[in-house]
């Protein structure tokens, strides 16, 4: 599921969505109100339940092979996504929508590379909303390995410290360190 030239997305369980309009997110690091969305490039990350807590990391043109091989892996292309096993079942069984924007009104967030776009104002949905289908089909169509841990911190911590692109989203929601090693 990946927006149109001309178009962002808003990944939502909900599908009764009419508008989007600007609100502080309960997670955001800035008090300014945005409309959220994804371009393209961004869209993979949001294959997944909201509250899902998800490592993400790729290769980018800093990348060392050492780091690419250690921890995406032989054949493994050139992203992986990493969940832990808790949410297989929910990632099985969600209903996500993609709601289609107009990207006029959405601006690049995120520094030093954008990992979003925002709106300030409201933005009307170009239709109604799609269901995304099958989350595991989507990573394997789209080459991105999809890796299941018992626990993400170690691999997150693995990653950050490393020359691969990353993202980390509901971080809080993963097991906490204390109980990674039972």
């Amino acid at each position: 599921m990946r927006p149109e030239p001309g178009q962002v997305l808003h990944f939502s369980e909900d599908p009764t969505i009419k508008a989007f309009h600007p609100h502080v997110a309960a997670t955001a690091r800035q008090p300014e109100a945005y409309v959220w969305a994804v371009d393209d490039a961004r869209s993979p990350d949001y294959w997944f339940p909201r509250q899902c807590p998800r490592a993400l990391a790729w290769a980018g043109p800093e990348t060392t092979e050492d780091d690419r091989l250690h921890l995406i892996g032989p054949g493994g292309g050139d992203r992986v996504h990493a969940v832990e096993y808790a949410w297989l079942d929910r990632i099985r069984d969600v209903r996500l929508y993609a709601y289609r924007l107009p990207a006029g009104p959405f601006r690049p967030f995120g520094e030093p590379v954008p990992h979003a776009v925002v709106a300030t104002q409201p933005v009307v949905p170009l239709g109604p909303p799609e269901p995304v289908g099958d989350l595991f089909r989507l990573h394997e169509e789209a080459g991105i390995q999809l890796r299941v841990l018992p626990a993400l911190h170690g691999f997150w911590d693995a990653v950050i410290a490393s020359t691969l692109r990353f993202s980390g989203i509901r971080m809080g929601n993963a097991r906490p360190r204390a109980v990674q090693g039972r």
